[in-house]
C-alpha cells in the first residue's frame, strides 16, 4: 500500500486521494462530527483498500461510520460503495432516487459502463461491483436533510451531468460536495489561488441547460468552498462559476459546428475541445508542456466527446434542435 495523501481541514473534512488511475484524480471525503463519520463518494472498487487504510490512519472504527453518500452512481464515484458497506456494519447508503435502483441491482450500471469503456477495460479499471441491500439504502430527493450528530447535510437535486446527481450542502463549512456538477479542477494546473476548471459531459445524460441551472443554484447559497470529487476543495467560486458557464456554452457551440460539418462526431468534438481547453489553459497561465497537459486531460477529452455525441444523438432521436447558448 502506497503512502496515503490525507488532508483534514478546520471543519472536520478529510480529503482522501484514492489514487484511482493516478494521484489527484478522484477524491473521497470523510466528514467527522463528534466521533461519527460519513463518506462522500467512494471511488471505484479498486480504491477500497485506500479507504480502509485511511480509516486506520485516522483511527476511525468501522462502527463509527453512519453514512456513505454517493453524489451519483457513475462508478468512479460509487463503484466501491457495495464492498465498503460490507466493512461498515452501521452505515447506510444515501443515493439519489434515480440512482438507488442501480445500486441495489447494478446490472444496467455495469452494462452502461462496459459500453463506454469496453469489457476488458471495464474489468481492469472498475473491478467487481457489489449490490447494496435495499434495507441499507436511503433515497435522498431534492431538499432531503440528514443529521450527522446534529450536523445538518442538505441534499439538492442537481441534474446536467447526470439525472441521478445530487450535491450536498454542509452548513458548518459553508461548502458543497459537488460530485461532477461543478466541473473538474486538477491541482496540477493551479496558478496561485485562482483555479482552472472545466465541465464534465460524460455519457449519457449531459444536459447543458440543466447544468447551467444547477451551477446557478449552488452559487445562490453563497458557499465559501466546493469539495470536488475531481479534485479537492476550491474557493473563488463566483469566478469559477462564470468560467463554467462560458465553457458549457462553448461546448454547445462545438456540437453545433460538428453537426453542421457532417464530420465523424467523436473525433471532431475531441479535437475542437482539446484546442479550446488548451487555449483556455494558456490564457489562465498554465506553463505545463503540451504533452503533460494532454496526459492529464486525455481521458476527460475522450469521455467528454462521447458525452457530447450521445447528447446530439438524443436530440436527433427526439427531433429537437440544439439549444441556444445561455446560463439557465
Amino acid at each position: 500500500m502506497r503512502k496515503l495523501n490525507l488532508q483534514t481541514d478546520a471543519f472536520g473534512i478529510t480529503t482522501i486521494d484514492t489514487g484511482f488511475r493516478r494521484p489527484g484524480l478522484v477524491a473521497s471525503y470523510l466528514i467527522e462530527e463528534q466521533g461519527r463519520y460519513a463518506f462522500v463518494d467512494t471511488g471505484a472498487t479498486s480504491t477500497l483498500p485506500v479507504l480502509l487504510h485511511a480509516m486506520q490512519d485516522l483511527q476511525v472504527r468501522p462502527e463509527q461510520v453512519d453514512y456513505v453518500l454517493v453524489t451519483h452512481v457513475h462508478l468512479d464515484h460509487a463503484g466501491a460503495a457495495g464492498l465498503l458497506l460490507q466493512s461498515l456494519p452501521e452505515a447506510r447508503l444515501v443515493v439519489h432516487p434515480r440512482g438507488a435502483p442501480h445500486m441495489i441491482n447494478p446490472d444496467k450500471l455495469i452494462a452502461g459502463a462496459t459500453a463506454v469503456y469496453g469489457e476488458q477495460a471495464f474489468r481492469r479499471i472498475f473491478g467487481e461491483i457489489v449490490p447494496v441491500p435495499e434495507s441499507r439504502v436511503i433515497e435522498a430527493g431534492d431538499g432531503f436533510s440528514l443529521s450527522l450528530q446534529g450536523r445538518e447535510l442538505l441534499f439538492l437535486d442537481t441534474p446536467g451531468h447526470a439525472r441521478h446527481h445530487y450535491c450536498v450542502y454542509d452548513e458548518r463549512s459553508r461548502g458543497f460536495f459537488t460530485g461532477d456538477t461543478f466541473g473538474l479542477s486538477y491541482r496540477d494546473f493551479d496558478q496561485g489561488e485562482d483555479v482552472f476548471l472545466f465541465p464534465t459531459t460524460t455519457p449519457v445524460q449531459f444536459d447543458p441547460q440543466a447544468l447551467h441551472a444547477s451551477i446557478d443554484r449552488l452559487i445562490s447559497f453563497q458557499p465559501r468552498r466546493m469539495y470536488l470529487t475531481h479534485f479537492g476543495c476550491i474557493t473563488h467560486l463566483e469566478k469559477a462559476a462564470q468560467r463554467l458557464h462560458r465553457q458549457i456554452d462553448a461546448f454547445v457551440g462545438m456540437a453545433r459546428e460538428v453537426k453542421a460539418s457532417g464530420d465523424p462526431c467523436r473525433e471532431a468534438v475531441s479535437l475542437r475541445m482539446r484546442d479550446f481547453l488548451f487555449d483556455q489553459l494558456r490564457e489562465y497561465g498554465c506553463r505545463l508542456s503540451h504533452e503533460n497537459i494532454l496526459a492529464l486531460m486525455q481521458m476527460d477529452l475522450d469521455l467528454n466527446s462521447q458525452g457530447i455525441c450521445s447528447w446530439l444523438d438524443y436530440l436527433q432521436h427526439k427531433g429537437l434542435d440544439i439549444p441556444e447558448a445561455g446560463t439557465g
